[in-house]
């Protein structure tokens, strides 16, 4: 139910196609009020237009890339207001204007028990079992960038603030980022495979709105 008509897996070993074409998907979150993606243009690009309106989605690409030919990701947003309700520290609060979102293989064994009652819920409620581990990039109104922040929720999923406040608002933010060396600082291992990646603007917990504009992710 998660998938689109006709999505599937981005080729093993192949570049992402661009967020405008298939395999990217819609991912909805249950029990939340879905974001809309849509592609269209912006400054001369070709994007993905996200608008939150009290909600939370994804748009999503699976693919399998082995740990060891993890290199350089590259990615671009634009934002042109922050919500300022908004704190990717806070449960309550935890919302940001953009994110992208790698989620990673791994040995589920070493799970803790707690943590894999987690994951046979999620698998109820999604049809799918949810990531190892999820390493996102994140815009956050106050922490500083280069922060690590934990989930509230769960300690598999874990946040690097890459861009911080209003400072860059209203212009293309260009991030490149070696994604094996980010998991090491966030998680304090080597990384499993990469089994896909998102984009992902959201304002479900704070009920406001929230909009944002991304590029192509290499």
């Amino acid at each position: 139910p998660l998938l689109g008509a006709g999505a599937t897996a981005a080729p093993l070993g192949a570049p992402l196609p661009a967020p405008t074409q298939p395999p990217w998907h819609a991912v909805p979150l249950p029990g939340k009020r879905a974001t809309r993606y849509a592609a269209g243009r912006k400054d001369g690009r070709a994007v993905i237009h996200a608008r939150a309106d009290g909600s939370a989605s994804m748009w999503r690409c699976r693919t399998r890339i082995a740990a060891d030919d993890l290199g350089l990701l590259r990615f671009s947003w634009r934002g042109d207001a922050l919500n300022t309700e908004a704190s990717v520290n806070d449960l309550d609060r935890e919302d940001a204007v953009a994110r992208i979102v790698l989620a990673f293989d791994g040995d589920r064994a070493r799970l803790s028990p707690r943590t894999r009652a987690m994951v046979d819920l999620a698998r109820m409620l999604t049809g799918e079992d949810p990531p190892f581990a999820t390493l996102m990039y994140v815009w956050e109104n106050a922490k500083p960038v280069g922060s690590v922040v934990v989930n509230p929720r769960t300690d598999r999923i874990r946040k690097i603030v890459v861009d911080a406040g209003p400072e860059h608002l209203g212009r293309w933010r260009e991030h490149r980022r070696d994604v094996a060396a980010d998991y090491l600082q966030a998680y304090g291992e080597p990384p499993g495979a990469l089994v896909g990646v998102a984009l992902m603007t959201d304002s479900d917990n704070t009920g406001t709105r929230a909009e944002a504009w991304y590029g192509p992710v290499v």
